[in-house]
């Protein structure tokens, strides 16, 4: 099978000599000795998916998301002693006339609200214990408490309604960003 013409450029090369490539004709001028056409190469995977390192320290949205929980520990104990508070000035006014208003409300709700701030006081202060040995499961946790938070704070919208709704957003929103994700899936040796 004949080609044609030896010095046809479109022709295939000839045996014998290499072909060198001429400078300063076509695009790219120079090329890598061992670059092929086509798509790069990728960067080298990670060990741990992302390529980039697992952090070694606590990145500062994750930080602050944890400094945030104990901001919400802190304003469920003021929570839990006003109910509880009033709580028992609700069930003491029962007997005195003058509070008949005030004595009407059932003191089995403020009860009721009494331990529902308690229970997520301890689900706070256990998701801050776990930052730094939690996995996953935990990042799971404090999206769901995060936004679990902001939903109920919506209800009542006072000011404690807006601290909260505030605090459950950055929760929420600090523990799911990349920093939050490469923190929690971090290997722990």
């Amino acid at each position: 099978m004949s080609f044609g013409d030896q010095n046809n450029p479109y022709g295939a090369p000839q045996g014998g000599q290499p072909q060198q490539p001429q400078q300063g004709y076509g695009y790219p001028q120079q090329q890598p000795p061992n670059q092929a056409y086509g798509y790069p190469q990728a960067p080298p995977v990670g060990q741990y998916g992302g390529g980039a390192p697992a952090p070694t320290q606590m990145p500062g949205t994750v930080s602050t998301a944890r400094v945030l929980l104990w901001v919400i520990v802190g304003l469920q104990v003021i929570g839990v002693l006003l109910f509880a508070f009033s709580a028992i000035v609700v069930d003491q006014a029962k007997d005195d006339p003058a509070f008949e208003q005030v004595a009407d409300y059932p003191t089995g709700v403020l009860w009721g609200f009494t331990v529902l701030a308690l229970a997520w006081l301890v689900w706070a202060a256990y998701l801050a214990t776990k930052f730094t040995s939690g996995g996953s499961s935990v990042r799971v946790q404090l999206l769901v408490f995060g936004i679990l938070t902001a939903v109920l704070a919506v209800y009542p919208f006072t000011i404690a309604g807006i601290i909260h709704l505030v605090l459950g957003i950055l929760i929420a929103v600090f523990s799911s960003n990349a920093n939050g994700k490469a923190w929690f899936n971090r290997p722990r040796y």
